[in-house]
C-alpha cells in the first residue's frame, strides 16, 4: 500500500476569461477537468467531472451565444460543493422552457437545474449577470 502524498485541501479557487467564440465551451470544458484533476482540489471532486463539465458546458454556451463579449468562468470548491460562476455582459436570465421532445435546443438549463443543487442568478448594477450553479459533492458520483 502506498500513501498518498498529494496534500488535502478543503477549497480551491479559479478563474477564466473566455472569449465570445464557439470553441469557448470546449475550452471551457478542458479547464474544468484540469482544475477538478489538479493538486489545489479535493481529490472527491473529479468524481463530479461529468456532470461538473456538462454544467460549465452548457453555461459557457448559453454566454457566448447570448452575450455581447467575453465572458468569465470560476470554478470553486468547498467542503462538499463545487460551484460554477459564469458571468456574461447580457442582461437577458437563462429560461427553463418545457422541454419539447421533437425540438433541438432548449434542454441545457432544465439539465443544469437536474443536476445542481442550487441555480441562481445574480444581476450586476453595471450591466450584465452572473449564473451560479452549485453542485454537491457528497454522496454517489
Amino acid at each position: 500500500m502506498h500513501a498518498s502524498t498529494r496534500p488535502l485541501r478543503r477549497s480551491a479557487r479559479v478563474e477564466y476569461t473566455l472569449p465570445r467564440e464557439d470553441t469557448s465551451a470546449r475550452w471551457a470544458r478542458r479547464l474544468t477537468a484540469g482544475f477538478l484533476n489538479g493538486t489545489r482540489t479535493p481529490p472527491e471532486v473529479a468524481l463530479y467531472m461529468d456532470e461538473a463539465t456538462l454544467v460549465v458546458s452548457e453555461l459557457v454556451t448559453n454566454a457566448t451565444r447570448h452575450g455581447h463579449s467575453r465572458c468569465r468562468l470560476r470554478l470553486s470548491t468547498a467542503p462538499h460543493t463545487l460551484t460554477i460562476e459564469v458571468h456574461d455582459d447580457s442582461r437577458g436570465h437563462p429560461v427553463l422552457r418545457a422541454v419539447d421532445p421533437d425540438g433541438e435546443n432548449g434542454r441545457g438549463i432544465a439539465l443544469v437545474s437536474h443536476l445542481t443543487r442550487r441555480l441562481d442568478v445574480t444581476d450586476h448594477p453595471r450591466g450584465g449577470k452572473t449564473v451560479r450553479a452549485v453542485l454537491s459533492t457528497t454522496g454517489a458520483g
